[in-house]
């Protein structure tokens, strides 16, 4: 039986060179709410333009083998870069970081259930 992992990546990075309508633009998307954070395939970013340039993107993907880990990585970066080159936002200092949640140990709650399953 193969195990399914999930693979969760965060993608960082600041903008660069915005005009004044971007900046603007951005402003009005809000960067959607910064306490309401999600792992999404699609990702789901998060900036606060009015406090500093950072923007944030969140990835989830499942993968079978943990080889396949680069590839969620590239994607997610890939997708990022997309995003913002669909929109016209310059960008700079992209890194990503990679978190395998079957290694992430369980809080309290989360052995409660892994009880309570078994």
């Amino acid at each position: 039986m193969t195990q399914t992992r999930t693979i969760r990546v965060t993608v960082r990075g600041s903008f660069d060179n915005l005009s004044a309508e971007q900046k603007a633009r951005l402003a009005a998307d809000g960067g959607d709410d910064l306490l309401s954070v999600q792992y999404t395939e699609q990702g789901h970013i998060t900036y606060d333009i009015a406090a500093r340039p950072f923007f944030t993107f969140r990835f989830a993907e499942q993968v079978t083998d943990e080889k396949q880990i680069p590839q969620v990585v590239a994607r997610a970066e890939a997708k990022t870069v997309a995003w913002l080159t669909e929109r016209g936002y310059g960008y700079k200092k992209i890194t990503s970081q990679a978190v395998d949640m079957s290694e992430v140990p369980l809080g309290r709650r989360g052995r409660k259930e892994a009880a309570k399953s078994s």
